[in-house]
């Protein structure tokens, strides 16, 4: 199975795909930044790297016609979100329905959008954490794959409670694509994601202590 990477920064998540020994062909980081510090790690693994500078295209139309030829260039079987910053247009999420995976840091459906943590903290949550979901036209609101839990402790910051949630999306993100090229992931009609208990028994949820 080939796979395309987008980032937008340093690209940790990115780099987490890359060492985890999938059984994937990761084709290319493609970043909309020419910056991203995650375009010199990709290179340093020997991974081929492109930009689409969204700031040289006249709309977000252009600019997701350019990132898809950039995709397409390389055959990808599926499209890995790994922090790309950048909100897609309806017409190119359902180009890619059903082979474009996302990592947000929350425990979705909670606090979708920026500022996670922050937002936890301010809510008083006891459990924070991450989520893989399929990538639909609704933001941040695509089937949920996998997730993961850290507790929430009172004298947590926000880069405190960001660094422990980050440990655990380099765990989710590559066991959620594993499954994808293993074709064990089922999409099922009322938009939940399946997976067959009886091969992978208890590992739907990570939790931070197993």
């Amino acid at each position: 199975m080939r796979a395309v990477i987008l980032i937008s920064g340093r690209g940790s998540n990115m780099e987490a795909l890359l060492r985890a020994g999938l059984p994937v062909d990761f084709a290319a980081v493609i970043s909309n930044r020419p910056d991203a510090g995650g375009l010199t790690i990709a290179r340093d693994l020997g991974v081929d790297t492109a930009v689409v500078d969204h700031t040289r295209h006249t709309d977000r139309t252009a600019f997701d016609a350019a990132l898809a030829e950039q995709i397409d260039r390389h055959g990808a079987d599926l499209v890995c979100l790994a922090g790309f910053m950048r909100v897609l247009t309806d017409d190119f999420v359902q180009r890619y329905q059903g082979r474009m995976l996302n990592i947000h840091p929350a425990l979705l459906p909670a606090f979708p959008g920026l500022n996670t943590h922050t937002r936890a903290l301010a809510a008083g949550v006891k459990l924070h954490g991450c989520t893989v979901h399929f990538v639909t036209p609704e933001v941040d609101a695509g089937p949920i794959v996998v997730q993961a839990a850290v507790p929430v402790f009172d004298d947590d910051t926000p880069e405190r409670l960001a660094a422990r949630v980050l440990a655990q999306e380099h765990r989710i993100y590559p066991l959620a694509v594993r499954w994808f090229a293993e074709g064990r992931l089922r999409w099922t009609a009322d938009d939940r994601i399946g997976l067959d208990a009886a091969t992978h028994p208890d590992t739907a949820l990570i939790s931070p202590m197993g």
